[in-house]
């Protein structure tokens, strides 16, 4: 069963930072799921997402082309030191080709790694960033190289601590050799478990955080799963093969199963998923995000809720590697991950 419990949920480390076990990912408020919301109902969200204590927000130059960093920085900033601001750069969009129209391009030169950081805070308002992950490791570039770029900030003061995303633990202790790295972010859920190969456990021996992006496997294990066939034509889970009709209805099948066990156990969908990610460790820290108010209330709910062991192992046995239909990445998209594959 899953039980609730009345007091406050234990905070979890991020770095130096004692942080709330559920945090707010911000991408969806400008980027990757169709048209964004309204900019007066993304600053409702991140106000409210701030009075339920949230501290841990979460964005990237990439989201939005910057567009997501200037809305965060916005409204946040008369309450800069009630949060831990985390940003991403190495993966940003760039002007390419004629016309200088803006694509996504992952580049880990030193160089680069620095203009992206003082663009970033430029477009937040803050003279510092509290964890700044590296997005992409670009694997033209040794990882080394890059995390001394991101050396270089901590020690200029624009930045607090480092951080990698979608790497593999082989990379992780490379970099961490260099300089401690506070927190690999990496995405995780019962249907994508690629970071219990290695990155789970390296990140508990470094004393690492493992931040869970994407906890609710892309908004299927949620109440009201989405319909590919309604994608927004910019939707990036029109290029992952586990949306396609190849393998949607089998997936679909597997999240029925997660919402018996969840009405089980008094829970909703998304609360059971969530609690088994924090369930993993007490290192791993839960990023999921929304447009709605009360799916952030819904999310933060999750936080209270401590899983039997039993039940656990039931959500292990229906959805893994093995069960899931169709890979999480698209041939292009997983040549630019580090992650390891089963």
């Amino acid at each position: 069963m899953g039980d609730t419990a009345a007091m406050k949920p234990a905070p979890r480390r991020l770095g130096p930072w004692s942080v709330p076990p559920v945090a707010l990912g911000c991408m969806n408020l400008s980027h990757a799921y169709g048209a964004p919301p309204p900019a007066a109902d993304a600053e409702r969200l991140l106000l409210a997402a701030l009075d339920a204590g949230v501290t841990v927000f979460d964005t990237a130059a990439l989201y939005g082309f910057g567009a997501n960093e200037k809305l965060v920085g916005r409204v946040l900033k008369p309450h800069r030191d009630r949060i831990v601001l985390c940003t991403k750069g190495g993966m940003a969009g760039e002007p390419v080709g004629p016309g200088g129209a803006l694509q996504r391009v992952i580049d880990g030169r030193p160089a680069t790694i620095r203009r992206h950081c003082d663009e970033s805070l430029a477009r937040l308002g803050t003279d510092v960033i509290d964890l700044w992950y590296l997005h992409r490791w670009d694997k033209a570039v040794p990882i080394e190289d890059s995390v001394g770029a991101m050396v270089d900030l901590v020690r200029a003061g624009k930045v607090r601590a480092l951080g990698l995303s979608e790497v593999s633990a082989a990379t992780l202790r490379r970099a961490h050799a260099v300089h401690p790295i506070a927190a690999v972010q990496s995405e995780y859920s019962p249907w994508t478990r690629n970071p219990e190969i290695a990155v789970l456990d390296a990140c508990r021996t470094i004393g690492a955080a493992f931040v869970a992006f994407s906890p609710t496997g892309r908004g299927l294990f949620t109440d009201a799963p989405p319909d590919p066939s309604r994608f927004d034509p910019k939707d990036i889970r029109l290029t992952m093969p586990r949306f396609g009709a190849a393998h949607w209805t089998s997936n679909l099948t597997l999240r029925a199963a997660l919402a018996t066990l969840a009405g089980e156990a008094g829970l909703t969908l998304v609360q059971l998923v969530l609690a088994w990610g924090l369930a993993r460790g007490e290192h791993v820290v839960s990023l999921p995000g929304t447009t709605s108010l009360a799916h952030l209330h819904e999310n933060l709910g999750a936080a209270a809720v401590r899983l039997d062991p039993g039940l656990v192992a039931r959500i292990d046995a229906l959805v893994n590697e093995r069960t899931v239909s169709g890979e999480r990445y698209s041939e292009q998209s997983s040549r630019e991950v580090d992650t390891e594959t089963f």
